[in-house]
């Protein structure tokens, strides 16, 4: 993976980890590390200036970098996912856009979560934007977000990247949560930002059935994979990542720690069982996710339009390996004791971080299953992304 990261980003980003989770800011000297590495562009395709990356290359390095920090690996995976949707919605007709984006190694962030309410009106040949968009990870460090919004018809939304560094930008901290504590998934207001017209396009709401359709126009053929399918798969590569740095860590620290009456913790049969029994769960979970993603590249490689099938097995696969981790945390922590919950050491800080990844909206089990279930039924599958 080093070919994506320069010399020294990682040790800068694993350093500044603790003043991070303390601070709940990512350093600026991290930021600026990633920003001058090739790592920003890899989900840009060629024509755009960019690397054109396999997913799987992208989650090697997602993988690393969180490792040394999972708020900063929260932040760069959603740049990397959100810019993969961008190209989609805004196709060849705005690729001069987008190439300025990659050249100039800028950051994109897509706040648009639960309670996200933006409207706009025309004024001549501009829309003026106003309204609260929430859950926007990394906008503290980003120069341009996406932003889905209405007009008069509230049934056809539309999609426009804007500048983070206008004046009628403004960024709310309002991510006070345990895990990921300097990810800025903040809410972003827009208070009369002006756009022109020509910078925007439609929003399908089933944008992914929208990419599959050979009459649309991709930039590239890896455009027609759908960003969330995608994702979830670097998310389920990332807690893999996650997982085994704890336990590696762990049975490293166990060692020579001694339990109450003198008894050495490394020779108790049952924390044996149980960190082998994390570490099947680990390996698990990153083959998982492996076969997925080489499936997702042999599919842009050959030009190969992905089906409802393909992204039901991206999501089933992510859902899955999320779940294998979910259980082998909490293994390490039974093994942990009570030295787990203290807090400030490097598990705890992690065991916090890894909890915002199976709850994530996008791979939550619940909502998964659920679409795989009306699937294996025969019936249509009806959730929007």
């Amino acid at each position: 993976m080093a070919a994506w990261l320069n010399n020294g980003v990682i040790d800068v980003i694993a350093a500044q980890a603790p003043e991070a989770d303390r601070s709940r800011s990512v350093s600026a000297e991290a930021i600026r590390g990633l920003r001058a590495s090739p790592v920003m562009a890899m989900t840009a395709a060629r024509e755009l200036g960019g690397s054109d990356a396999s997913t799987l290359d992208v989650a090697g390095v997602l993988g690393e970098v969180v490792t040394a920090c999972s708020s900063t690996a929260w932040c760069l995976w959603n740049h990397l996912s959100t810019f993969h949707l961008f190209c989609g919605l805004l196709g060849p007709d705005h690729v001069k856009q987008l190439s300025g984006i990659v050249q100039a190694s800028e950051w994109v962030c897509f706040p648009a979560g639960a309670s996200t309410g933006v409207r706009a009106e025309r004024d001549k040949d501009d829309l003026i934007l106003r309204g609260k968009a929430a859950f926007g990870s990394g906008s503290r460090y980003a120069q341009w977000a996406g932003v889905s919004f209405v007009g008069n018809d509230r049934n056809s939304p539309q999609f426009t990247l804007l500048d983070l560094r206008s004046e009628h930008v403004r960024i709310d901290p309002t991510w006070q949560a345990m895990s990921l504590r300097a990810s800025s998934t903040d809410d972003v207001y827009y208070d009369g930002v002006r756009v022109p017209v020509a910078q925007v396009a439609p929003f399908p709401m089933m944008y992914r059935v929208h990419f599959r359709d050979p009459s649309v126009a991709v930039i590239a053929p890896r455009y027609r994979e759908d960003w969330v399918g995608v994702s979830d798969l670097w998310l389920g590569a990332m807690a893999s990542s996650l997982c085994q740095a704890a336990l590696s860590e762990i049975c490293t620290g166990i060692r020579d720690r001694v339990a109450i009456m003198g008894v050495k913790v490394a020779e108790r049969p049952l924390v044996q069982v149980n960190l082998g029994h994390a570490q099947g769960l680990i390996t698990a979970a990153a083959d998982t996710v492996q076969v997925a993603l080489r499936a997702t590249d042999a599919r842009m490689q050959t030009n190969t339009t992905p089906t409802e099938a393909d992204y039901l097995a991206q999501m089933s696969a992510s859902m899955q390996a999320l779940q294998l981790c979910d259980d082998a945390m909490r293994l390490m922590l039974r093994v942990q004791g009570g030295n787990g919950l203290r807090e400030g050491t490097t598990f705890e800080r992690r065991y916090r971080d890894f909890q915002a990844m199976p709850l994530h909206i996008n791979a939550h089990r619940d909502r998964v299953s659920e679409q795989v279930g009306r699937a294996l039924l025969g019936l249509d599958t009806t959730n929007p992304f």
